[in-house]
């Protein structure tokens, strides 16, 4: 049987497999420069496997395409879906929706009076200088203003004119729009306006009704609309692509990777749910990796090619309620990533005064210059300039036919070019190289910012952290990152390069359910709040397969001071004062202060339902030479940084064994990804086949 693990990211997708099929492993190891085999105990194999997400002349879907060359089939043949057990992905299909705005046509309905509500917003001004305000695009196309209400405590002031709201649906529907978004007033706790309309649209032949009350059953119209437009606008697309997949493995279990950090079953995949599907599990993967290598305090890095998400981690997963993704507001429980646009397909341009990374990224197609697809130069072509990128080492997937290597030359000449018209305008003399390694720096010191948001400006002391490197770039600048932040220690597990992809399998099933409270924390109130955590926690049972595994319950409030609007999260308790006391520990490392005279609001409730999965094992590995005796470089090669070149030993990571230690400057490559051990830090591998990068001034611990 074959479990898969798939990612599909903004270049690569990245498969992982386990199999106990031998005659699939015989067939793979004839083909050692395309897939990464890893023997596992009792007769099982890991597969690793890395391929382009768009080459349209190639395939139509690389998750499936994936999928084929792992088993041998041609793409005319069907797949033989008795042999895979499971599939369990992450996809950035909604993501890039909202990216580009190319969700499905919707009309808002909304209570009457308010429909330019969710384009007035909040009134925020993150750039408070900025003289021109520009709005962010609704993603719904018309509205609907219904003449409807309820007043805050449920008594209902005007009623629905059924046959006027039936005419007004019937001619947005006959212009083809067929998803719609529900919002009224205070149905987030009466919400019996909403069912009668979701019923009435259901008649009429719209095919997707997000209603908020089930959406985000939380106070606040204009965040709660916001979600609500997000889940109608992309949940069109996402099943669309979740057919396409599910329609070529009929009867295989399909599950998918939610923004939150947990698996759910494809029929229960919502868009809402699908914004960092990817990168979540690069998270889920870079937490329970560090913690089998005895790790608690985690800074995740996660390079890949079109963009780096980071997050902290201090014991369990962070999550955020309130977040905005791509000019789209939300409010679900989402694991708490900062993302930029810098990886290694990030475009380099110098715009006449100074060097300039990203946003633009060369994506999979054209892809960086040294893809020979004609594209513009990147960090990544940086990294080839200084030699800590070398063709010999790179899977050969490129040029029309998808075998050649990299193309060095390409990127010499475009870097001599670029130099020549930096000269040119600024009349500084300078080399190639360290035109490269500007650019290099730029990079680095915009995703050091990245992380510098996520721990120091929240209290925490990143030197005390390790840095979890990972995605395909994340090898070739984790020194550099860890430099800038003052940090002392790397951790690179050897499927690094893939993580996001493992992470997936690694993963619990979850089903999270949030309810309202808006009452100040009272210990007379604490029966009530048992009643609605028993309640959540039913409602989400429903996700789950409680038959299967042991399920474990975690409850947690939202209090805020009364009178502010920034909310902190605790672990819930019988005992009021617990309570209060988590979170003013968490309010003075987040602000500095607290304010002991004022009361506490607990804003919303939320019960997180987790099913433990079957993950795969990961096995030791034996020193079988000497202990005094180093590890075999293949070759030396020139690298160019620290503003010299050195000559630099290159290691192969299937040929160095337990405690072989590598000072820097060294390379270590694998088949999916290159590792630069910089001037000053020093690599060690582990029983566990684990590389640890330690900064020299710090030594082992």
């Amino acid at each position: 049987m074959l479990k898969v693990f798939a990612d599909r990211g903004g270049t690569f997708t990245d498969i992982v497999a386990v199999t106990n099929n031998q005659a699939i492993i015989d067939r793979l190891l004839e083909y050692p420069e395309r897939f990464l085999i890893v023997t596992l105990p009792n007769q099982q194999w890991i597969i690793i496997y890395k391929l382009l997400s768009e080459n349209p002349e190639q395939y139509q879907d690389a998750a499936i395409q994936g999928i084929r060359d792992i088993i041998g089939i041609a793409n005319n043949e069907p797949l033989p879906t008795e042999a895979v057990e499971v599939i369990k992905m992450g996809t950035t299909v909604a993501t890039n929706a909202l990216l580009e705005r190319k969700g499905a046509r919707v009309v808002l309905l909304i209570t009457n009076g308010f429909k330019d509500a969710l384009r007035i917003g909040y009134q925020n001004r993150p750039n408070i200088f900025a003289r021109y305000i520009v709005l962010p695009t609704m993603l719904y196309e018309q509205v609907i203003e219904i003449n409807e209400r309820y007043d805050a405590n449920g008594n209902e002031l005007i009623s629905i004119n059924i046959e006027q709201v039936k005419s007004d649906l019937q001619a947005v529907y006959h212009t083809g729009i067929r998803s719609c978004a529900i919002v009224f007033m205070h149905s987030d706790r009466y919400p019996e306006h909403e069912e009668k309309i979701a019923q009435l649209a259901q008649e009429i032949g719209f095919t997707q009704i997000s209603v908020s009350h089930q959406v985000s059953p939380l106070m606040k119209l204009v965040s709660r609309g916001d979600t609500t437009v997000v889940d109608a606008y992309l949940t069109p697309i996402l099943r669309r692509y979740v057919n396409q997949v599910a329609s070529q493995l009929p009867g295989v279990k399909l599950m998918f990777m939610k923004s939150d950090g947990g698996l759910v079953t494809a029929e229960q995949f919502q868009g809402k749910d699908s914004i960092l599907s990817g990168p979540a599990g690069g998270i889920v993967g870079a937490v329970q990796t560090s913690k089998r290598a005895g790790f608690e305090l985690v800074i995740t890095f996660d390079m890949g090619g079109t963009s780096t998400d980071v997050a902290h981690f201090q014991g369990e997963y962070e999550r955020q309620l309130d977040s905005e993704i791509a000019g789209a507001r939300m409010r679900v429980p989402v694991l708490a990533i900062n993302t930029i646009a810098a990886g290694g397909g990030s475009v380099l341009f110098f715009d006449g005064s100074s060097y300039r990374v990203g946003p633009k990224s060369a994506g999979s197609n054209p892809g960086p210059a040294c893809y020979r697809r004609g594209g513009p130069l990147t960090v990544t072509d940086a990294n080839v300039m200084l030699g800590k990128i070398n063709p010999q080492y790179f899977p050969s997937v490129f040029g029309i036919d998808g075998n050649l290597p990299l193309d060095k030359n390409t990127v010499i000449q475009q870097f001599t070019q670029l130099t020549q018209d930096i000269q040119d305008a600024t009349l500084n003399h300078c080399t190639p190289e360290q035109v490269a390694a500007g650019f290099i720096a730029i990079a680095v010191e915009n995703m050091a910012n990245a992380i510098k948001k996520i721990s120091l400006q929240r209290g925490y002391d990143v030197s005390q952290y390790v840095l979890c490197c990972f995605g395909g770039a994340g090898g070739q600048v984790a020194c550099l990152i860890a430099n800038t932040l003052g940090m002392k220690k790397i951790f690179l597990h050897p499927y690094a390069g893939v993580l996001s992809a493992y992470g997936m399998g690694l993963a619990d099933v979850r089903a999270i359910r949030e309810g309202g409270v808006e009452q100040p924390l009272k210990q007379g109130l604490i029966p009530q709040l048992q009643q609605l955590m028993a309640y959540l926690e039913t409602q989400a049972k429903t996700e789950i397969d409680e038959a299967l595994n042991q399920v474990e319950v975690i409850r947690k409030a939202n209090l805020k001071y009364e009178g502010t609007n920034s909310t902190l999260t605790v672990n819930f308790a019988d005992n009021v004062v617990a309570m209060r006391q988590e979170f003013e520990t968490e309010h003075q490392s987040r602000y500095g202060f607290i304010q002991l005279e004022k009361n506490l609001i607990i804003e919303s409730a939320s019960v997180e339902v987790i099913q433990k999965m079957d993950t795969p094992e990961e096995p030791s590995i034996i020193r079988t030479r000497p202990l005094d005796e180093d590890p075999v470089s293949v070759e030396t090669v020139k690298m160019f940084t620290a503003d010299r070149w050195y000559n630099t030993p290159v290691y192969r990571r299937e040929d160095l064994q337990p405690e072989d230690i590598i000072n820097g400057p060294a390379i270590v490559v694998e088949k999916i990804s290159t590792i630069v051990v910089e001037p000053n830090w020093q690599a060690r591998l582990t029983t566990k086949n684990h590389l640890i990068l330690q900064h020299l001034s710090t030594g082992y611990r």
